[in-house]
């Protein structure tokens, strides 16, 4: 769901979406719940709620369903699971790195579903500790591009928020900061009347592994292989790719 060669996985969403559109919105409704859950229920006192609404309601998940996650996430309503985190580290084709982080009420399951995907998809289950070394946790915030936005906009924009860069990757800049600069950045971008699609904290890579055509088609494989899990939440990796590279693959999709 969030990858870090920003490009690729923001492209393989797209393409994906709706064949994949329940599956979204169930991972969209599952943060809802545990952000009221562990926060409580207003959104104005609680950031990570406020977020993750936000980026529910872009992604066009009913209203109905946003308010009853916030109620069984605040105990208002019955029916909410004990939804807990777990992060598995390995590697995939080509010696990429994979973080694929859960949410589920089953870790047994949860442990059995990631690695299948890795084993059939030329991947290798990790050590805790061995993989995650190679990431760092950032806020994130994603503009998409519009016309007469530009990077040095975006960073007056937040800079006296935090924001450490801005970084252009296909249709979206990218905003890197702090994890708890997050808050003070979307407030930047609101009173500038800009408009994001998600603000949250992620995972960042510090070292980068260029892939070929087919090694990139191999990394999305195992993506697609993970996402079929509904306790599989967010997939993060450090390859990237040429423009060359992601030519072809537009070339191929169109």
């Amino acid at each position: 769901m969030s990858g870090h060669s920003k490009w690729a996985t923001t492209k393989h969403k797209k393409a994906a979406i709706d064949a994949k559109r329940g599956k979204l919105f169930a991972r969209l409704v599952k943060n809802i719940e545990v952000a009221a859950r562990t926060g409580g229920a207003d959104p104005a006192g609680n950031p990570t709620l406020y977020d993750a609404i936000q980026k529910a309601k872009r992604q066009s998940v009913p209203a109905d369903n946003i308010d009853r996650a916030v109620k069984r996430g605040s105990g208002e309503e019955t029916g909410g699971a004990n939804w807990e985190t777990v992060m598995y580290e390995g590697y995939g084709p080509a010696g990429v790195a994979f973080l694929v982080e859960c949410l589920t009420d089953n870790r047994n399951r949860a442990a059995s579903a990631v690695r299948v995907g890795f084993t059939r998809n030329g991947g290798n289950l990790a050590d805790p500790g061995s993989v995650s070394y190679l990431f760092n946790r950032k806020g994130v915030i994603e503009v998409p591009k519009s016309e007469g936005l530009t990077e040095d906009d975006l960073l007056m924009a937040v800079l006296d928020a935090g924001a450490e860069e801005v970084v252009s990757e296909g249709d979206t800049f990218r905003i890197i900061s702090e994890p708890q600069d997050l808050v003070p950045m979307r407030e930047a971008l609101q009173k500038e009347g800009i408009e994001y699609d998600s603000a949250e904290s992620s995972f960042v890579p510090t070292t980068l592994v260029d892939l070929d055509l087919e090694g990139v088609k191999k990394v999305m494989r195992m993506v697609d292989a993970l996402e079929d899990s509904d306790d599989v939440q967010n997939i993060y990796t450090n390859f990237t790719a040429s423009d060359e590279v992601r030519k072809q693959l537009q070339e191929e999709d169109a």
